[in-house]
């Protein structure tokens, strides 16, 4: 087992919705010694540091909330990165990549250099997506690299079979995997209630109609709230508080956690036992034919859209470097700058990823 620490502490990079939610109950659970608060928008972030730190005062939690800059976050036990562009309603998490691809940049940019103990934990959408690139533009080993990926699509499932079984949703092993988003689907071949199978522990439920409403109600959840209230947040916050604590306490607790499957080329979803050092080791899960299908395709999708970012990013860090060189030499070579500009912006690069952006809308 790993040593523990006597301080620790968790950066939070976004404190908007889902961010500020994380850190209030980091405070009441408590989990941690500190928790560092970083944000661009610089009133809200003192806002929020001064709200939070508030709840503290109650008695109770030993927790102290403070402002920081990425660099600060960079030396943090985890880091947490709920910053990124705002889901709109009815968009697809992987119509976000654009915008939150050039975020996560410029965070790895400014978080420099990080801990060589820090673990990453990605909430930010898609998941997936971003989780891949965090583990390149990080440096970190694939270990400590991770995202929430399907733990609450899998948490809202164990939830609504809860109901429909009348049994506690911790006596329901039950995961979906793969993507957080619209290629997810349900292990129905391994779950379980306690130790009976679900195909027998629900007899005459388990028709194709009950699997598909089900997979729907969780598929659609996010989508659901979203309309309703702008955003999700307590139940994405609690999970990723649930992450930081099997983290830092070493619990060494199965979750499904988006993190790197080197044989399918991509991160997506699958069980893997979590502990002070990130993914301790993967959980072998048996896959009927059905759904090893369509973790296959899953994985090609998600890999067809990273081709394109990769694409993109390796654009944008193009531009900054002639931004940057650009800086440095002055206006001398301006001309020429704009020329190269212009040239790589009419690549065809965006316009290619532009298209796999669309054909995701599902």
């Amino acid at each position: 087992m790993a040593q523990h620490k006597l301080k620790t502490s968790i950066a939070i990079l976004g404190c908007g919705d889902v961010g500020s939610t994380l850190a209030y109950t980091l405070i009441l659970q408590p989990i941690c010694s500190e928790v560092i608060l970083v944000d661009l928008k610089k009133e809200l972030l003192e806002a929020q540091v001064r709200d939070l730190n508030d709840a503290t005062y109650r008695g109770g939690s030993g927790t102290k909330v403070r402002a920081g800059t990425h660099q600060d976050a960079g030396q943090a036990d985890i880091v947490v990165i709920t910053a990124g562009a705002k889901q709109k309603m009815g968009e697809s998490r992987l119509s976000l990549l654009s915008r939150n691809l050039h975020i996560l940049s410029s965070i790895f940019s400014s978080m420099a250099p990080i801990s060589p103990h820090t673990i990453l934990l990605l909430v930010a959408n898609p998941v997936d997506i971003l989780t891949y690139f965090a583990r390149k533009l990080s440096g970190l080993p694939e270990s400590q690299v991770l995202g929430t990926g399907t733990s609450l699509d899998s948490a809202r499932l164990r939830g609504i079979l809860s109901q429909k079984a009348e049994v506690a949703p911790n006596s329901i092993d039950a995961y979906v995997l793969g993507e957080h988003g619209d290629n997810q689907f349900i292990a129905w071949s391994s779950a379980t209630i306690g130790t009976t199978p679900l195909a027998l522990a629900m007899p005459n439920q388990l028709t194709p109609d009950f699997k598909a409403s089900i997979a729907n109600h969780t598929r659609g959840a996010a989508g659901a709230i979203i309309a309703a209230k702008g955003c999700t947040a307590y139940g994405i916050g609690g999970i990723a508080a649930s992450i930081c604590k099997y983290i830092l306490f070493d619990s060494r607790t199965v979750r499904p956690l988006s993190f790197y499957q080197p044989e399918l080329g991509c991160c997506l979803s699958m069980p893997a036992v979590v502990g002070r050092t990130g993914i301790v080791k993967t959980m072998p899960i048996e896959l009927d034919q059905t759904e090893r299908a369509e973790l296959e395709a899953c994985a090609k999708e998600l890999r067809a859209i990273i081709e394109g970012a990769e694409k993109e990013l390796i654009v944008e860090q193009q531009l900054r470097k002639l931004l940057e060189s650009g800086v440095k030499s002055g206006v001398g070579r301006r001309g020429r700058q704009e020329s190269t500009l212009m040239s790589l912006l009419c690549s065809g690069t965006t316009s290619q990823f532009g298209n796999l952006q669309l054909d995701t809308r599902r």
